[in-house]
């Protein structure tokens, strides 16, 4: 379990920080950054050893977020010019957001979200640009849709993905697109002005996505706990509004006890009533926390994954139509290579719960 020994006695008996435990431990749940920015502002540190790799770390995630800022700031030209349009989702709108600092926040990859039609011109744009694609042009002439479409440049590794109102298949419905964008906004990253959803369908979205990695880490709780402290002007009806049209209440339910929970970020009022008639959304919370010390290394078996999304869902019908969905839609890791057939797709499709129970089955030991 990681974090176990985080703490232990020296030669006079007193406590001390195993600063090589707690960093690995942060570095596991994505809240490095998070953490070192907590312990700069400190009045004093435990050794300067900690103070030197918490400089380098600050270092190595400054130079990381420039490098993607970087290309971000290449692909929104290009997607400008070929009059695409699009809003960046996470990453670095995230960081700012909710930190008030592109550097603070972990984020491997820059993700764009935007319309389906748009996406074979956009994905001709960002492998010219140098990277690239995991899905090929015979797989996307056959109209398959993968969980996201990826590009990554060689030799630096900076990763983009592509996303659109069908790979986001874990929103309960489908995102309505046109909506989100017509609700668009803007931040500034870097001196420059990016386009972003609103705060409250971003809140929305980041809810949906902790839930579909069934919140085993702390950083996407950290996500959702800091965007509530330092946004009080969120506008919780629109939010009501954005999650009930994409079948998402509990979603954002659960996110928002978490954040009470687990960082004693309180439930906004206007949200506390119904947060709290939530009994089971209260259990599930109680699941999560079993899960989230181990940081994602330790996964819950497969029956336990079915039931969270079952639940999650809200209702038994809704949940079941949910799940069902889930474990038959296909992804780029499920596609055979002879999937240009309807056969194929229907087999990829069969096929895929018994590779899902593989990838979730406990080993035993005897």
């Amino acid at each position: 379990m990681p974090g176990r020994g985080l703490a232990r006695r020296d030669g006079q008996g007193e406590e001390t920080c195993d600063s090589d435990s707690l960093l690995s431990l942060a570095e596991v749940h994505g809240v490095a950054g998070q953490v070192a920015a907590a312990l700069r502002q400190a009045a004093d540190l435990p050794s300067a050893s900690l103070r030197e790799k918490l400089r380098a770390r600050h270092r190595n995630q400054a130079v990381a977020t420039i490098t993607l800022t970087a290309e971000l700031f290449r692909i929104l030209e290009f997607f400008g010019a070929a009059h695409i349009e699009t809003a960046v989702v996470k990453g670095p709108v995230l960081a700012v957001r909710a930190y008030g600092d592109p550097a603070v926040r972990h984020y491997g990859d820059v993700d764009l979200l935007l319309r389906h039609a748009d996406v074979e011109r956009a994905s001709e744009i960002v492998a010219g640009a140098g990277f690239l694609p995991r899905v090929s042009p015979r797989d996307m002439a056959a109209q398959k849709t993968p969980g996201q479409y990826f590009f990554c440049r060689e030799r630096s590794g900076a990763v983009v993905e592509l996303h659109t109102e069908r790979t986001l298949r874990y929103f309960p419905r489908p995102l309505p697109v046109e909506d989100f964008f017509r609700r668009k906004t803007s931040i500034t990253l870097d001196g420059r002005q990016v386009p972003a959803l609103s705060l409250e369908d971003e809140f929305v979205l980041v809810s949906i996505h902790g839930a579909k990695h069934l919140w085993e880490r702390l950083v996407w709780v950290s996500d959702i706990a800091a965007t509530v402290h330092r946004h009080p002007e969120l506008d919780w009806g629109l939010i009501r509004q954005t999650a009930a049209a994409v079948g998402a209440e509990r979603m954002v339910r659960v996110a928002l006890l978490l954040a009470e929970h687990i960082l004693g970020v309180p439930v906004p009022a206007e949200m506390k009533r119904e947060v709290e008639n939530d009994a089971a959304g209260l259990a599930m919370v109680g699941k999560i926390e079993s899960w989230l010390p181990y940081g994602g290394s330790d996964p819950p078996p497969l029956r336990e994954r079915a039931l969270f999304r079952l639940r999650m869902r809200g209702h038994l019908l809704s949940g079941a139509a949910y799940l069902t969905r889930l474990s038959l839609s296909t992804t780029e890791e499920d596609w055979s290579e002879n999937g240009r057939s309807a056969a194929a797709s229907l087999g990829d499709a069969l096929r895929r719960p018994f590779r899902l129970a593989r990838k979730y089955r406990k080993p035993s030991f005897k």
